[in-house]
């Protein structure tokens, strides 16, 4: 397998990823004609269509679906290889394809990144922002090399639990719930609740399924920050983990739920695929960092108490 063969097959994955070949084409760095004539290559040489394109964007065909995992196992094979080949060599490169959901993306991956480039400069990463079934998803067909999971995940991986994380409730800072120490979750049946579209809300659906609260859903967005933004504006209250809120509580009510819920943040590699060692010394520092933050914000805890 040579490389331009390799090339031809990410640029087919970038594509069935992004579902375009525009985007496809903004991921790789070339043109969209670029793009469109490597699909049109590996088609050839294979002998049938793998792509079907039309004005909603691009998909595989029938035949493109049979082929995919084991192009995406290729492709696994290859950059293992790589990065083992650079480990025998004395330095750390190749890629690193990392899936996050919004909070782990804001507040932990900028910090690991600093750290790890700084100690190894020949790594590239790829990172996949999603929620959390999107990153069980990428682990699981191989988009992704390593994810940050809500534990126990829906998968045969390894993973690593890192931090308990608080929910809370959070509601316009003029709201009547002002003088609660806490808030009572039966509350949400008739305060104006803003939600997650359904398949992205797990935290919130969670701690009020286990309580039997039917919240009075008054909004729905796909955007954690919008549901921020519009609590601030009063337009509703809503349920967020409390690392996602770190830095964001001027203007918000911010209050402990009763009874008390919580998820547990935790980095993954799906079992079945030997990882390289760039991705197992990211692991490394991915916990190193978090335990560094989760002692930093308990020392801040115990000044504010004093």
């Amino acid at each position: 397998m040579n490389q331009t063969s390799l090339s031809k097959y990410e640029t087919l994955v970038a594509v069935v990823e992004l579902g375009s070949l525009t985007k496809a084409a903004q991921r790789l760095g070339c043109t969209q004609s670029a793009v469109s004539h490597s699909i049109d290559s590996l088609e050839a040489e294979l002998g049938f269509a793998l792509v079907k394109r039309s004005r909603a964007g691009a998909r595989l065909t029938p035949e493109g679906e049979r082929l995919l995992p084991g192009i995406r196992g290729l492709l696994n094979s290859a950059e293992q290889l790589n990065q083992l080949a650079s480990a025998i060599r004395g330095l750390d490169a190749g890629t690193v394809r990392i899936g996050a959901f919004t909070s782990v993306a804001v507040h932990w991956l900028p910090g690991v990144l600093k750290e790890f480039q700084a100690d190894y400069p020949n790594v590239d990463f790829s990172l996949f922002n999603g929620d959390y079934h999107d990153v069980e998803q990428w682990l699981s067909d191989g988009s992704i090399d390593i994810g940050f999971v809500n534990v126990p995940c829906g998968l045969d991986c390894e993973c690593i639990p890192l931090m308990e994380d608080r929910l809370l409730a959070i509601l316009p800072e003029n709201s009547r719930f002002k003088s609660y120490p806490k808030f009572p979750l039966a509350e949400c049946e008739t305060e104006p609740f803003i939600s997650l579209l359904e398949s992205s809300d797990h935290d919130a659906r969670r701690a009020l399924d286990a309580a039997g609260v039917r919240p009075n859903v008054r909004f729905y967005t796909k955007d954690d920050y919008a549901i921020i933004a519009m609590v601030e504006q009063g337009l509703g209250m809503s349920i967020m983990p409390e690392l996602l809120l770190k830095g964001r509580h001027d203007r918000l009510l911010v209050l402990p739920l009763v009874p008390e819920s919580k998820r547990i943040i935790g980095v993954a590699i799906a079992a079945g695929r030997k990882a390289g060692p760039a991705t197992r010394r990211f692991a490394d520092y991915v916990v190193r960092y978090v335990k560094a933050q989760v002692e930093r914000e308990r020392t801040i805890k115990k000044r504010v108490k004093k």
